[in-house]
């Protein structure tokens, strides 16, 4: 491994660490199918109405994170709720892969960097510009990580099935959403990105160094576009939150031509 004056340049490229999913997590019986939702609200929901089985207790210091299991459209499907940030999310995705799960499909919300983006708005991932920190442990540094074009066909048909609108397009990835600047948002519009969150390109490299599928569809919401910042209530929209939830079960649940 290489020196660098910035220690998140020096990517090693061993595919064991100390700490190695696979050798501390037993594999067990668990769908290959799993959604990864940031709707906790909606997650509750489904357990409850779909008397969701908890196949793995996933636990982190902030408390409980399931792994839960329904069957939808006479399959087997997983979903739990990753937390909020890159790092979190990217370790229980680790976890989920180390269980057995192989196929991810990812919903969640984000910032609008476009003013004509209108909350609820649904935004396939294609690539994630690298403004945090873990998916350079995971790839050699790069601008950006770019989605699985598996996942990404597969969403856009879901959605053209459905009559869905909806764009493709470049998410930037933060770890500091109290440090979104004026110059670094201008900055990121100007190369392209539609959209701001936290999570995708931590998601997007784990997958990758994985080697597993996992696409992302992002809704709509708060607008970072103008000079100042309208939340526009979009945490509020249970009703687009949840039909999400299950245009992703459905998406995932398509990826069944691919090998487990």
């Amino acid at each position: 491994m290489d020196t660098h004056p910035y220690p998140i340049l020096e990517f090693d490229p061993a595919c064991e660490a100390l700490i190695e999913p696979s050798r501390l997590i037993q594999p067990c019986d668990v769908p290959a199918h799993c959604v990864i939702c940031f709707f906790k609200e909606v997650i509750e929901k489904v357990v409850t109405e779909q008397q969701a089985k908890v196949v793995v207790d996933i636990r982190w210091e902030d408390g409980p994170h399931p792994l839960y299991e329904i069957a939808y459209h006479n399959q087997r499907l997983a979903f739990f709720h990753p937390g909020v940030g890159g790092a979190l999310a990217a370790g229980l995705l680790e976890e989920a892969i180390a269980y057995g799960c192989r196929k991810f499909i990812v919903c969640g919300g984000c910032g609008v960097l476009e003013k004509g983006i209108a909350v609820g708005h649904l935004i396939v991932v294609s690539s994630a510009v690298r403004d945090e920190g873990v998916s350079y442990h995971y790839l050699p540094p790069s601008r950006e990580v770019q989605a699985h074009e598996v996942g990404v066909a597969t969403l856009t048909a879901t959605l053209e099935r459905r009559g869905a609108s909806y764009r493709v397009g470049k998410t930037w990835t933060t770890d500091a959403p109290y440090r979104e600047t004026a110059a670094k948002i201008a900055a990121r519009q100007a190369e392209g990105c539609l959209t701001v969150e936290m999570e995708a390109a931590s998601l997007l490299a784990v997958a990758q160094f994985r080697e597993v599928v996992l696409g992302q569809v992002l809704y709509g919401g708060d607008d970072l576009s103008g000079s100042e910042w309208d939340n526009r209530s979009w945490q509020s929209r249970r009703e687009v939150r949840e039909s999400l939830f299950w245009l992703a079960a459905e998406t995932c649940l398509e990826l069944h031509q691919l090998p487990v």
